[in-house]
């Protein structure tokens, strides 16, 4: 291998065994031994094929090849269960291949698994100095950091306390102070930096970019932006082969846009798609968005005009707790939930200021009387960040949607530039009489949706702006 060459990993494969049942193991084993001391060579090809009739194997990575140079900071990102841990396993010399290698040049640090390399029963102290020995540092050289490497951690009296009493992100603080401080030549890290907190998180990428300029780094992470920040090249891994390596920003760009379309493909809603069906199995297509040239935002009809009174009129109210939306759907009326763009294309991410249309199909529960479709945002912790609601649209007679019985709700509106991760849109049927308002049917994280957003929005969202410009004043003086 190459000096200019950290990790050379060549057809690597590697296949986990599994049988239906324990008396396939025993099989398994005396067919094999057989095969063995039978001279008849067609009885043995016999044997050996039933012998590997009794397992089943499973092929977490098929046929990998790569090379990362020394000095480059290389990003593996993949679905759950596409092999990414795995292949660090096998890279950092704890699991053994089935077939290919792996050739690598320098000392390795790893941070894989939670609490890998530790002894619960042990201290903090005690976990210093087995990790260390582990890493390939001396007992002296450990003496020498020790101080550094629990000032790193920052755990407090906790240092002295057997680990099993820490919490996962006291874990990642001592574990990733102990790689910090063993002079690796390479650096893996898996996933873990998600656990610690945003200061701990920060000191670690302080870290991360010194190591940069002399070291090799394996980043396996579901944080685009902690992704493409960091590495200029990406390898998608997906169900064990490699589907795309090169740029960060244009293999992230692509594994977020296969994945959410293939996620909202999947829905139970039928995201993406305008087909319904009947109860005879038959399938009948609902009219298509209108035109945005048709649509109006009746809350318009109240917006001041040029010399009205200060005083807002008493708008009609309706309102929900995001939080206390039910659970389970007893009486399911939302037929679907769609998201597109201005072209009709669905919307699987976003970077702000697009236009969108999100569309409802539901059921009228009542045909004397008019529901109220809504819908909001969410954060991954929950937290609503916009929604709207059709409580002030009256329902119009001149769409004629494809069956008796059913509405559409369409909300058209300018995408807000969101902090860059994932967001869910819950959608909800409603019914409001005088100053009581009761949720018909809900249906909690309909659409999952990818935020790209290259720039960054002050406060919950931003706000697209028309223009933004900076002006000369001429100041005049009076005399």
């Amino acid at each position: 291998m190459s000096s200019d060459i950290a990790i050379h990993a060549n057809s690597l494969s590697k296949g986990f065994e599994s049988y239906e049942r324990p008396s396939d193991r025993l099989k398994r084993s005396l067919l094999g031994l057989l095969a063995t001391v039978i001279p008849v060579p067609s009885v043995r090809r016999h044997l050996s094929k039933r012998a590997q009739d009794c397992v089943r194997t499973f092929w977490a990575l098929k046929g990998v090849d790569f090379q990362i140079a020394r000095g480059e900071t290389v990003g593996i990102i993949g679905r759950n269960g596409s092999g990414k841990s795995t292949l660090l396993q096998i890279i950092c010399s704890t699991l053994a291949p089935t077939g290919g290698n792996v050739q690598t040049s320098g000392r390795i640090a790893a941070l894989l698994e939670l609490g890998s390399g530790f002894d619960a029963e042990y201290t903090g102290r005690e976990n210093i100095y087995m990790n260390g020995q582990l890493h390939g540092l001396t007992r002296e050289q450990i003496d020498a950091r020790l101080d550094k490497i629990i000032a790193f951690a920052d755990i407090g009296n906790f240092i002295d306390q057997p680990v099993k009493t820490y919490s996962s992100g006291m874990f990642v603080r001592l574990a990733f102070a102990v790689i910090a401080h063993v002079d690796a030549d390479i650096l893996v890290i898996d996933e873990a930096l998600s656990v610690g907190d945003a200061f701990f998180t920060q000191k670690c990428m302080r870290f991360l970019r010194r190591f940069q300029q002399t070291g090799t780094v394996l980043f396996v992470s579901h944080d685009s932006s902690a992704v493409r920040g960091l590495c200029k090249r990406v390898i998608w891994l997906d169900r064990g082969v490699i589907r795309q390596s090169g740029a960060a920003k244009d293999v992230c760009t692509s594994y977020f846009e296969a994945f959410y379309r293939q996620q909202q493909g999947d829905g139970a809603l039928g995201v993406g798609s305008n087909e319904r069906r009947r109860d005879d199995g038959k399938a009948s297509r609902l009219a298509t968005p209108r035109a945005s040239s048709e649509t109006a935002d009746q809350r318009q009809l109240f917006a001041p005009k040029s010399g009205a009174a200060a005083n807002a009129p008493g708008l009609p109210t309706f309102s929900f707790d995001p939080h206390s939306l039910p659970t389970h759907r007893e009486h399911p009326l939302i037929e679907s939930v769609r998201l597109t763009n201005d072209k009709g294309a669905p919307i699987s991410w976003v970077v702000g200021g697009e236009r969108a249309l999100l569309t409802i199909d539901v059921k009228n529960p009542e045909r004397d009387s008019q529901p109220i479709v809504g819908f909001f945002l969410k954060d991954r912790l929950g937290q609503p960040i916009f929604g709207d609601d059709t409580a002030l649209s009256e329902k119009r007679d001149t769409q004629k949607p494809g069956e008796a019985g059913m509405l559409r709700a369409e909300f058209l509106f300018n995408v807000p530039i969101l902090p860059p991760g994932e967001y869910a849109i819950t959608a909800l049927v409603a019914r409001h009489s005088g100053a009581i308002s009761a949720v018909l049917d809900c249906v909690h994280d309909a659409l999952i949706v990818k935020s790209e957003s290259p720039s960054v929005s002050t406060g919950l969202v931003g706000v697209p702006m028309t223009n933004v410009a900076l002006f000369v004043r001429e100041i005049i003086e009076e005399a």
